[in-house]
């Protein structure tokens, strides 16, 4: 491994008995390293276990919920330049928030908002 993360096999993967899966290149195969890999490597191990896969099939759906109603109708930004963009897609947000809270029974009650 070089000082940048470079990793080259090279003459290692002559005798490889897996090199038709890893690599079609004729000197090898070569990688690079980066200050993530170590951490994605650690999150992928987590990734296997039960719990995790349970907890995480239980939020994601609405995660993807969610992300679908903030790019529906908005698969562009409606303005030039990064501030008026921004602006908009806060906004969109908090309307999207605000709508989400409405069903989930937010209601306002002697002087204060609460959830029912």
């Amino acid at each position: 491994i070089s000082p940048k993360g470079k990793v080259t096999f090279g003459a290692a993967c002559s005798g490889c008995p897996l090199r038709q899966r890893c690599t079609t290149a004729a000197r090898g195969r070569k990688m690079t390293l980066t200050e993530h890999d170590r951490i994605k490597r650690e999150h992928r191990v987590t990734a296997k276990d039960p719990a995790f896969q349970a907890v995480y099939r239980q939020h994601r759906p609405m995660v993807e919920r969610t992300i679908a109603w903030m790019t529906r109708g908005a698969r562009r930004v409606p303005y030039r330049g990064v501030a008026g963009n921004h602006a908009w897609w806060v906004t969109r947000a908090a309307g999207i928030n605000l709508q989400r809270l409405l069903k989930l029974g937010l209601t306002h009650q002697n002087g204060t908002w609460a959830l029912a």
